[in-house]
């Protein structure tokens, strides 16, 4: 597989020498879910893109402390890449910001969720058990962090996962879209790094709560070996 990885981020100097982007860290965790082929990245902040996306099985979005409906300069061009993308059918994966950018170009409502900020490990009803290496769940649980979430399921797709949290939790447009709000690519480590940098904003009781949560596992890696049988057109 050919797969372009669309890196929507630049990590703080310390975070980047020990995890790289965001687009190794999909690098690695899609490796480890049974990946082959080549991973070209590609950092939209810098304004980095392919001169054609027509070699590659599919696209995959990113997350970033940004505003998927923002009005920088470098997201509307990714919007626009994106919505191209979409009328050529071209295969998108979307996580976090990436999930809720493919949403919003698909008509969708998208903006700050009034419940709050989610963080650390959230637990998610899985409606999708017959999805090729779903291997029958109804749950998932995975680390997330995100203060904007998805407000309506897009026309024409599948609600895939949901919670009372975050209802658009994860959806589907047939053999062509899969997008997830929480992040699959997160280790506990990283999560437990950028909550640290946010202790003082949460206060200690919900930093507490939210960095005891991590300690309980996640299925990161069996959405990881969902997104790449979805690659592959298993």
């Amino acid at each position: 597989m050919k797969l372009c990885i669309l890196e929507n981020d630049i990590l703080d100097p310390a975070a980047e020498l020990i995890y790289k982007g965001y687009g190794p860290m999909f690098e690695r965790l899609l490796r480890q879910a049974g990946a082959e082929g080549e991973f070209d990245i590609f950092n939209t902040v810098r304004g980095e893109y392919p001169d054609s996306y027509d070699a590659y099985d599919a696209v995959l979005l990113t997350g970033s402390k940004f505003d998927s409906f923002s009005q920088e300069p470098w997201v509307l061009v990714l919007k626009d890449q994106v919505q191209g993308l979409l009328q050529t059918k071209k295969k998108l994966v979307g996580v976090c910001f990436g999930h809720q950018l493919i949403a919003l170009c698909m008509g969708a409502k998208v903006g700050r969720a009034p419940q709050g900020w989610g963080y650390g490990r959230m637990q998610y009803q899985w409606n999708s058990p017959d999805m090729p290496q779903a291997d029958g769940r109804t749950e998932v649980a995975l680390l997330a962090s995100h203060q904007d979430q998805v407000f309506e399921l897009p026309s024409g797709a599948k609600l895939l996962a949901t919670s009372a949290f975050c209802p658009v939790a994860a959806f589907g447009v047939e053999d062509r879209v899969f997008c997830v709000q929480p992040h699959p690519e997160f280790v506990e480590d990283y999560s437990a790094y950028i909550l640290s940098k946010r202790r003082d904003f949460f206060g200690e009781e919900k930093y507490q709560e939210f960095a005891q949560s991590l300690s309980q596992g996640h299925d990161g890696p069996a959405v990881a070996r969902m997104m790449v049988s979805f690659i592959k057109g298993q």
